[in-house]
């Protein structure tokens, strides 16, 4: 690279999940740097150097290595930004009776985001804060990602968040790492996660496949379109759409099966034998994962959220009107109350509690045990505890890497250039060497060891998963 000068490069990949642009603009003795996401104004970094000559090798070699990646040169703005689509529903009042809600909380924005297990409820808005609670409604972290958070999905001890942003982040650590970049010409509808394979639904009827590195397994086109349902296991990927829910291989991409609801799929929810959508003709549609059997759960109006207790002894969903309602596994309706906070973009089911996230921004937690419901159909409600949010920083996505002087208890890993592409391996005895480990891309800088707080093997094998935070080994 000569001195003075700026060079414009890009990655965008036909059915790929790049869609990055690199820039690297020389002044005098000055190389700044601008990297991000197509379209995007992306983040700065600038460096300084005793000498032109000493700065115009430094970007030269920024460049070059780039370009190993395949980086190519770009015209600025002939690749448009990835579409974003942003869900809307026009909420109506619930004319049923009050709902039993232990707690609400306002997360600021309209919220689809939502995960719960034992220890905490997490929710993610459109304004792309994600808080964390625990199970009573004590509010107990923050984070703040780029851009609206269209869904939180958990795989295993991993928790993710998609964004409007095209990327999907780990908040497993104390710092999101961007965990996956997806398609440019991606408009995301969901996602989800099965053991490090990603899979994307789109505004087209699109479903996109993705493993550990990043890279496109498969990309398929259903019949119909608008596919807010994606759901993964080992066996498949179940994608609901506007035709319908089909089935496909989970590494090869076949058709395996398809079942059509009788209208479009709004959400979709699993269980170990069966998956449920939610539809615009106001029924939940079970189908098993075999497709081969299927059952309706009737609503009054069109069900936006679905959600089951474990193996399907109890089915939920949520519709446009602020209701919620709960079935029996035959079908049988149960009940049906008003939540009083909005419809529910998305719900889980958890320990007796329903928590759902609604159309207002409000996560709430719904008791939901007999004698809970059973009150509550008598006209008698709990005290509704009104969560404020506390005045707390949020933790934003970072590049930056704490340096760690000695490895101590943790696991050392190494970065390595392997034809072209930055791979990370583990050093430390005991481990596979060959094997890859997946490694936030944003950090990885060749020659450099890092150590991790654990790794675990991920349960195909093959490769490992990173655990806890990232520091680099001086």
């Amino acid at each position: 690279m000569t001195i003075g000068g700026t060079t414009y490069l890009e990655l965008s990949e036909d059915g790929g999940s790049a869609h990055k642009f690199y820039e690297v603009a020389v002044t005098g003795t000055e190389v700044t740097i601008r990297y991000g996401r197509i379209g995007d104004q992306g983040q700065i970094q600038v460096s300084s150097f005793t000498t032109a000559e000493k700065a115009a090798a430094a970007a030269a070699k920024k460049v070059g290595a780039k370009v190993r990646r395949g980086y190519a040169p770009a015209v600025m703005g002939a690749r448009t930004k990835r579409p974003v689509t942003r869900r809307a529903i026009v909420s109506q009042r619930s004319t049923a009776k009050s709902a039993p809600v232990l707690w609400t909380f306002d997360s600021g924005a309209a919220a689809f985001g939502i995960f719960v297990d034992e220890h905490r409820c997490w929710v993610g808005n459109e304004h792309g804060d994600v808080f964390t609670l625990t199970p009573a409604g004590d509010v107990t972290g923050r984070f703040r990602l780029p851009d609206a958070v269209k869904c939180i999905v958990a795989d295993d001890f991993w928790i993710y968040a998609g964004c409007d942003d095209g990327r999907v982040y780990d908040l497993s650590g104390k710092v999101p790492r961007a965990a996956y970049d997806i398609a440019a010409d991606v408009d995301i509808y969901w996602l989800d996660i099965h053991d490090g394979i990603l899979g994307v639904s789109d505004r087209d009827g699109g479903i996109t496949v993705i493993d550990h590195e990043e890279e496109s397994l498969w990309t398929r086109r259903s019949t119909g379109n608008s596919g807010w349902m994606v759901r993964i296991d080992q066996d498949g990927v179940y994608h609901g759409h506007s035709d319908g829910v089909t089935k496909y291989g989970l590494t090869t991409g076949n058709h395996q099966w398809h079942v059509r609801t009788g209208g479009p799929v709004l959400f979709g929810w699993q269980e170990t034998d069966a998956v449920y959508a939610g539809t615009s003709t106001r029924q939940v549609r079970m189908v098993a994962k075999n497709g081969r059997s299927e059952r309706s759960y009737q609503c009054d109006a069109a069900v936006f959220s679905c959600a089951t207790s474990p193996d399907g002894r109890y089915v939920f969903a949520g519709d446009n009107y602020s209701s919620v309602y709960c079935f029996d596994s035959s079908g049988q309706r149960l009940w049906k109350l008003a939540t009083g906070c909005g419809s529910a973009y998305s719900m889980q089911y958890h320990d007796d509690k329903l928590y759902l996230v609604t159309t207002n921004g409000t996560l709430a937690c719904l008791d939901v045990s007999e004698a809970a419901i059973h009150n509550a159909e008598q006209g008698v409600l709990p005290e509704t505890l009104s969560v404020k949010a506390p005045e707390i920083s949020a933790v934003t996505p970072s590049r930056t890497v704490e340096v760690a002087v000695d490895a101590g208890s943790g696991i050392v890993v190494e970065c390595v250039e392997d034809g072209g592409n930055l791979r990370v391996h583990v050093v430390s005895p005991g481990y596979q060497r060959a094997w890859n480990v997946q490694f936030p891309r944003d950090i990885r800088e060749a020659g450099v060891r890092y150590v991790v707080d654990a790794v675990a093997e991920s349960a195909r094998g093959g490769f490992y998963r990173v655990r806890g935070d990232i520091r680099r080994l001086s």
